[in-house]
Parts: C-alpha cells; structure tokens; sequence
C-alpha cells in the first residue's frame, strides 16, 4: 500500500474506503464522445444518430453517416452487388460491421472477396448486435464502418407506429 492510504496498481488509481478498509473503491467515469456517430436507438427500419431518425439502407463511421447506400438491396446480404462492396472498400475501414435485420444472415464469400483481398476484417449481425458492437468499437477508436441493411422500408401502421425504439441505457 503506498503512503497516502491508495493500493499500489498499475492501472487506474483504487483507494481504499475509509468505512471499510478491505474494500476498495475505483472511480468510474462515463466516456462521452459527442462528435462521434453513435447509434442511440434502432427499430426494424431505421436507427437515430444524434436525434436524427436514418431510415433505410446506410453507412455509418465515426465520421459520416452515409444514406442511399445498396439502395436496391434488401436486408439479406444475397442481394448486394459488386458497386457496393467497392463503395465500403473506399472507405478503408479496419472492419465493416453488416446489420442484417431482424436476423442474422451471411453474405457470399465471392461478393466479399474484395474485402478479403484488402485485409479488411467483416462480420454479419442481426441489426441489435450490430448496433451495440459498432458503438463499442467506435469509442475505441477503431476504424469500423457500420453497414446496415434495414427491414422492409414500408410505410408504418398503426399498431407499428406506437412501438417505441429500442433505446441504448
């Protein structure tokens, strides 16, 4: 124990509590990255980004959140094509992230040779996972695009219209 009454570690600083000597206390601190793309809720056809409803197919990084991306393609990867891949390969990211939806399902691994070839590492996900790993990665700092392929963009019903989105704590 160094003399000031805090436990000797090399991570962050741990005191001891003064109620109970043998536990120890570690200060938390909320990372907060406001100028990042973060997702902050996500239904079937769409996610919010800084209050900002996204419906549709899009790219997300850190940076940018890009609309029309794969715009004829439906939430099974089966249905992209080669000009989509090269749009995300464009990007340069470290790894790409595809939310497909309500459920996971696998793109072709010969539409995804491009990525391949480049060492850019991919994952297929259903739409939550995506959305959780992607803001994860992001606030690590790492090089991730979100590519996400929504549910049937049609127009909501009534019992559709009063689900409320899923919302991160």
């Amino acid at each position: 124990m160094a003399p000031d009454g805090r436990a000797e570690s090399r991570g962050p600083p741990v005191f001891l509590s003064p109620a109970c000597p043998k536990l120890l206390i570690m200060k938390l601190h909320q990372d907060v990255h406001l100028s990042l793309n973060t997702i902050s809720a996500y239904e079937d056809d769409h996610v919010v980004i800084h209050r900002t409803r996204h419906s549709g197919n899009l790219i997300v990084t850190a940076d940018a959140v890009l609309p029309g991306w794969a715009s004829t393609a439906s939430a099974d990867p089966a249905s992209l094509n080669k000009a989509d891949i090269e749009y995300l390969l464009g990007l340069q990211p470290q790894l790409v992230i595809f939310g497909t939806g309500k459920r996971q399902r696998f793109g072709s691994p010969a539409l995804l040779r491009p990525l391949i070839e480049a060492r850019i590492g991919y994952e297929f996900m259903d739409l939550a996972a995506a959305c959780r790993t992607y803001n994860i990665l992001v606030a690590e700092g790492r090089a991730v695009a979100l590519a996400l392929l929504h549910e049937s963009s049609e127009p909501l019903g009534n019992e559709q219209a009063q689900q409320t989105p899923r919302n991160f704590p």
